[in-house]
């Protein structure tokens, strides 16, 4: 027998898997969102530091609370499904001085209204965004997909045509969970069913690549936008 051996009278002591005893909640998640370039949901945080996820859950409405009580520089939000730290909004002069440095970098008219239409009626194939909005809408959905705010989602059954829908980025970048907290904007777009006569030329075509040979969406003498 091993004399020299460490012995205990705890034998909780010799458990392996408490060699790393778990670390205070409310700090570990600070750590955790810190490093996070993503919105976390609480399921993740909770494997992550080692505690319920109800707990967790407390945890975070807490936290939020306490930065708002103590008006910091930052707030929890929980947006897009996770939880995440923003600068809090009466400090973005500041922040937009020192990223921007007085580049452009917000989104055009065109875009904006682009991405309206897709927010309120996706999936949504190009085609209709283009008739609803009366103009070409390719070089304007190539911004958005570049930039992440609107991404592919299948096929149209009927025409084959492709469809488009706005991205977890998207409702991170508005600040809300979910399509159903958008604004109830919907009942003042034109119905898709008023559109047929317009698309009925278009919906035999094969989809066409978002890219710069990708055929118009309208007539080619339909006018065209800047993205």
């Amino acid at each position: 027998m091993d004399t020299d051996a460490p012995r205990t009278d705890d034998p909780a002591l010799d458990d392996p898997a408490l060699d790393v005893p778990l670390a205070p909640l409310r700090p570990s998640l600070e750590a955790m969102l810190m490093i996070a370039d993503q919105p976390l949901d609480e399921p993740t945080l909770a494997a992550a530091v080692g505690h319920p996820a109800d707990a967790v859950a407390g945890a975070l409405v807490d936290l939020a609370h306490e930065y708002d009580e103590q008006r910091r520089g930052f707030e929890l939000r929980n947006v897009a499904g996770g939880w995440r730290y923003y600068t809090r909004d009466e400090y973005a002069p500041v922040v937009e001085a020192y990223v921007l440095e007085g580049q452009q970098a917000r989104l055009t008219q065109a875009a904006l209204e682009t991405l309206a239409v897709v927010a309120y009626r996706q999936p949504i194939a190009r085609a209709r965004v283009s008739a609803i909005r009366g103009v070409n809408v390719d070089g304007v959905m190539r911004t958005l997909l570049t930039r992440g705010l609107v991404e592919e989602a299948g096929a149209d059954h009927e025409s084959g045509a492709t469809l488009f829908r706005t991205t977890g980025y998207f409702l991170e970048r508005i600040g809300v969970t979910g399509l159903d907290d958008l604004p109830d904007l919907a009942p003042y777009l034109p119905d898709m069913a008023d559109m047929e006569d317009e698309l009925a030329g278009l919906s035999g075509r094969a989809p066409d690549p978002v890219g710069p040979a990708s055929t118009p969406d309208l007539p080619p003498d339909a006018p065209q936008e800047n993205p």
